[in-house]
Order: structure tokens, then sequence, then C-alpha cells
């Protein structure tokens, strides 16, 4: 299988997030990607570099002020008497009553949420490499390829069209769908992250040519708290086409795959022309999050489940945060999803 990979993430490495108000160390670092990475090259994946993309299909997803923001926040915050080396947003916009300021400070908490989105010097450029893989990606499978796999780091199912979060900037699920429906007509997407893909659902929750699937750990408990609900089904042209299966923490293996079986039989439904799947390994019991606990057999058999889709898949990493065991369970999720593959085509 090919995949893309963008080495500039290593421009992106804050070593530290707020957590409950807490000062710990980031999970999301460099050595999630370079894990994955020598995983894929010692299995004899085949590695291809992004190529030239200007910003159209960032752009056509995510609000201009926004990205220009995240283009020009770091010199801008420096700027300021007594700078922290990391922008972390201290004060934010309630949603009633969002007016776009024009100082940096005042950006910082309009345009990021939480304290998990911390912008380091290097965030933007990162940023933008890891949506060019995913853009990369697509267009290896439609120039022919059955599936390709894009390394992406930062993660994005968190960001919004217009505000970022939970390690995520620029939300590359999201460019790399709008970019194949527009080639493609209607795709579908599967997250499997432990946490709801919540930037992902906003971006297409009005559009009917996108179909949003998401199975994750229960969000009145556990992060991004305010989206991810069964009840949340879309709005307008996209009323019905937004699936949310949350599950309650500690979920093992049976009731996750389950869900991921009622996920793909919606997507079997609505016969899209590709599929996107926004691959988080992070359910994995151990994994720092600890919030599903799924094995990584388990990995192997959401490959099976998702690998019977016949036509175009594209793999989007997001999360995953317990280094050692990523390229095993990444190993694992590839050979069920391949062998479903290869069964499904003969």
């Amino acid at each position: 299988m090919k995949f893309t990979f963008s080495p500039l993430h290593q421009l992106h490495a804050p070593d530290e997030i707020i957590v409950r108000g807490t000062v710990v160390r980031n999970l999301e670092t460099p050595a999630r990607a370079e894990a994955l990475l020598a995983r894929l090259l010692a299995q004899g994946h085949a590695q291809q570099a992004p190529g030239a993309w200007d910003q159209t299909w960032i752009a056509a997803v995510h609000d201009a002020g926004y990205l220009a923001f995240l283009e020009t926040a770091y010199p801008r915050w420096q700027a300021l008497p007594n700078a922290s080396r990391l922008i972390h947003p201290h004060a934010f916009a309630h949603y009633s009553s969002r007016t776009r300021p024009s100082s940096i400070q005042g950006q910082v908490g309009y345009y990021l949420a939480g304290g998990s989105s911390p912008l380091a010097e290097g965030t933007w450029t990162a940023a933008v490499g890891s949506a060019h893989a995913a853009l990369e990606a697509c267009r290896l499978v439609l120039d022919g390829e059955p599936e390709a796999y894009a390394l992406c780091r930062p993660p994005g199912h968190h960001a919004y069209a217009d505000f970022g979060g939970g390690f995520c900037y620029l939300n590359n699920t999201a460019i790399a769908a709008n970019y194949l429906a527009s080639k493609l007509g209607r795709v579908a997407i599967i997250d499997i992250d432990t946490h709801h893909g919540n930037g992902t659902q906003s971006i297409f929750y009005r559009r009917g040519d996108v179909h949003f699937v998401s199975v994750h750990g229960d969000p009145n408990v556990l992060f991004p708290f305010y989206a991810g609900y069964a009840q949340e089904r879309g709005e307008g042209e996209g009323e019905g086409h937004n699936l949310n299966l949350p599950l309650p923490l500690k979920t093992e293996d049976p009731a996750w795959l389950d869900a991921i079986s009622h996920g793909m039989a919606s997507i079997a439904e609505q016969a899209p022309r590709a599929l996107l799947v926004s691959l988080g390994f992070d359910p994995f019991k151990g994994d720092p999050s600890a919030d599903l606990a799924v094995s990584t057999e388990g990995f192997r058999g959401a490959g099976e489940r998702i690998g019977r889709y016949r036509g175009p898949v594209v793999l989007v990493q997001e999360g995953g945060y317990l280094v050692d065991k990523l390229g095993e369970n990444l190993d694992a999720f590839l050979d069920g999803f391949m062998r479903a593959r290869h069964a499904a085509a003969r």
C-alpha cells in the first residue's frame, strides 16, 4: 500500500498542554509519527511525498480569518511584553457574543478551544504539511490506487472551519473529503478515534454529499464534551447524514466492533463513491486517554469490517498516544483491512 507523509510535522513539538487547570506533558509528540513511519517502512509499504499543493483546498474548508491567524499568530504573540514560548488562550469567546477582536490576545481565545491546542513557532507549517499529506493520498486513489494511507501529524478531526482544539489545527480528513466529493460526488467518513470528530461533524453537518459516522466514547464525560451525541443527525441537506455511535467508557472489543459494523452498514446504504477513515489508535486499552478498552485484535477486526467496503479508501491518521504500541496496532488494522480488501476484490 502507498502512504503519504510530511517530515514537516517535526516543526510542531509543544512539550506541554493544560489539562484540568494543570500544566502536563504533551502526549501529541513527533515520536508518534516517527513510530508509525518506521513500522510502515519496515513492512515494505511505499512512501509518497506530498506533491505541489497550494492553499486552495485548505481554504475551501477553513475560514480565511482563522487561516490568517494560524499563519501569523506566533510572531504577533512574541511581540507582546513577557510573551510565553507557547501560545495558550486565557480568555474565550462565548457563543452568544463572538465579535472578532483584532488583538492577538483576543484572537487566541477566539480561534483556539481549550488548553490542548498550543501554538508553537512551527505549528502552521507542520499543519499545512499534514493537510497536504491527506490531499496527496486522495490524489493517489484518484489516479487508480485502491487505497492509500495519510500519516498525518498534527491530527485534524477536532478542528472546526474557524477554530482549533484537541491537538488539531487543520481538519485533514475534512479537507480530503471535500476534495474527493468535488471530484467524485458523495463520499463517506467513518471516524474510529476514541474522541468524537466534532470538527468534522460541524464542517459537514448541513451537507448531503458527505455522510459522517463517528464511533467514540461517551462525550458527556469525555472530550470534546459538547458534541457527539446520538441525537445529532445533521440539518438541512445534511439531515440523516450524520450518525454518532457513542459508547460507555471502558467498552471492549465486541461492542466497539458492533458499533463499527453498524456504522459501515449506514455507509453502505448511502453508496458513496469513496470512503475516508479517521483512524485513531487511542481506543486501545492502555492508551494514556484510557477511555475505551480495545485490544490489538480489536483493531484487526476494525480493519476487516472497514476493508469490506468496495471502492477507493483513504485512511487518515488521527490520535493514539501509547507510542510503543502504535506500530503493532497499525499492523493489526492494516492486516485485517488489506485481507478484507483483497477478498472483496475477488
